[in-house]
Formats: C-alpha cells, sequence, structure tokens
C-alpha cells in the first residue's frame, strides 16, 4: 500500500506498507503490478544462485522433456511473489518470523506474467516487543499465461514482525 504523508504544507512523502493496527483478519490484498518473467530472468538468476540444472538453463535438454521448453527456477518465482507483497503487507516489518506450508502448484515459463494475493489470517500484539505486532498472511501466486484464468502457481504462510502506528522507522 503506497501512501502520501503531508510532512509539511503542500508537502509530501511516499509511505509504504502497513502498520499493525491496518491489518484485518480477513482482508485480501492484490499486489500490483504484476511482472512478466522472461528468459533473461531465468538464466540470470539460475547462474547467480549456482542452479545448473539443465532445466532451467539448457534448452536443448528442457525441449526433451514433458513441458517441451525451460522452466522457470521455482526459487526466481518465489522471489518475485514474496518482492510483489512487499508494498502493501511487509514494508513496515521487522522481521520475518516464519515460513511454511510453501506449496508450488504450477509450472513457469517465460513469458508468463505473474502476480500475487495475501489474506491476513491471524494478527496479534507482540507480548515481548511493544509497539509491535505479529501478522501472519497466506500468499497465492498467480500466473497469467494468455488464457482467460489465471493459475495458481505456488502459496506460502508468511509470519512477521510489524511496527504499531507511531513506533515505526522513521515515526
Amino acid at each position: 500500500m503506497i501512501t502520501a504523508v503531508e510532512i509539511a504544507p503542500q508537502r509530501y512523502r511516499a509511505s509504504y506498507g502497513r502498520y499493525f493496527e491496518d491489518f484485518t483478519v480477513g482482508d485480501v490484498y492484490e499486489h500490483r503490478p504484476g511482472r512478466t518473467i522472461t528468459d533473461n530472468d531465468n538464466i540470470q538468476f539460475s547462474l547467480m544462485t549456482m542452479n545448473q540444472h539443465p532445466m532451467h538453463c539448457d534448452a536443448v535438454h528442457a525441449a526433451q522433456s514433458e513441458f517441451g521448453r525451460l522452466l522457470v527456477s521455482s526459487p526466481l518465482s518465489l522471489a518475485v511473489v514474496v518482492g510483489m507483497t512487499v508494498n502493501d503487507v511487509s514494508a513496515k516489518a521487522i522481521a520475518n518470523l516464519g515460513w511454511k506450508d510453501i506449496k508450488l502448484s504450477g509450472p513457469v515459463f517465460a513469458g508468463d506474467t505473474l502476480y500475487a494475493e495475501s489474506t491476513v489470517l491471524d494478527k496479534r500484539t507482540s507480548k515481548s516487543r511493544p509497539g509491535q505486532g505479529i501478522v501472519t498472511v497466506r500468499t497465492r501466486g498467480l500466473k497469467h499465461d494468455g488464457t482467460p484464468q489465471m493459475a495458481e502457481i505456488m502459496s506460502f504462510e508468511r509470519t512477521f514482525l510489524v511496527a504499531c502506528r507511531g513506533h515505526g522507522v522513521g515515526d
């Protein structure tokens, strides 16, 4: 969530993310814009992370597979989906506390455009850190591949520590 905060008369500063009080269990945030994945993204990520699986970087090998073409590395898809959630969900977070139930439910190919949505599952004030709270969201990664409907390609839960209003960096 990007908002503008007035810091002086007729002067505004962009503010990203949500404070603890801004989360409501059951709310769903659709994260935009989407991100179209390219062959270059996949090759660079595979090289950067030393993932040399031929399904990600050898087009001849991948052409002989059931998919018939290169697969986008799943950690790249995960990183892109998580990144899309930051402005709405965790830009005011202090720390990620945990991830669970990461499920990869569909392939991603170069040319697919990824989107994400997060549902607030739980929130509570921190018992040990005044001015902070703990929020859990379930995020779904979706892809648009030119068909009328988007397909789910992943889901996961993420729990993070987030500042309460008036207790964040720069407040």
